[in-house]
């Protein structure tokens, strides 16, 4: 089963706190392995802003700050940012289509255009990400750590990452309360 596309929402049992209540949003998955980035974990430090400035990229007006969290995509490349967002913003190189709904840009340029408020109308910023080798990911369902649901660009793409992983949940018709982390397999 191809997950590109999908949502993976941690189970209570999960066991790695860096995963712990989190929604991964599924972005290449095959054979040889997956990739995804967690959509509700903001990061304390740095800000866009702060970002920008790292990388050298100058805002339009020393009066306006770009202030939105960067989130922590996962724990693997994190130094490595990347750009989720609607498909209102193209580029033939460095983009990968994950839904309909989707993009991921793994480039300068998209930062550079975010900057001159000629990004996407809707974007969120991420370094690292989360990643598993052929069969991880597969095993880590089975053994009850996953819930899998259908994405959600509006969800993954909004502001309240607090609610994320309930409003996941509850958009499966789950009550959160009501999982438990014990695996079992009929």
């Amino acid at each position: 089963m191809d997950l590109t596309g999908k949502f993976l929402i941690a189970m209570p049992g999960m066991g790695d706190p860096r995963f712990e209540h989190s929604v991964i949003a599924v972005c290449a998955h095959s054979p040889e392995g997956a990739m995804g980035l967690i959509v509700n974990k903001p990061l304390p430090k740095p800000d866009f802003s702060e970002l920008l400035e790292t990388l050298g990229i100058e805002e339009p007006g020393s009066d306006i700050r770009l202030t939105r969290p960067i989130l922590f995509g996962g724990p693997v490349e994190t130094g490595r940012g990347f750009v989720l967002h609607s498909p209102d913003w193209r580029r033939s190189e460095g983009q990968m289509e994950v839904t309909d709904r989707l993009r991921m840009t793994g480039t300068r340029d998209i930062l550079e255009d975010i900057a001159m408020g000629r990004g996407p109308d809707q974007a969120l910023m991420a370094l690292g990400y989360a990643g598993w080798g052929p069969g991880q990911l597969e095993e880590e369902i089975l053994d009850n750590g996953w819930l899998i649901a259908d994405s959600d660009a509006d969800l993954a793409l909004d502001g309240d990452h607090a609610t994320k992983w309930t409003r996941a949940l509850e958009g499966m018709g789950i009550d959160p309360r009501t999982l438990s982390a014990a695996a079992g397999h009929a």
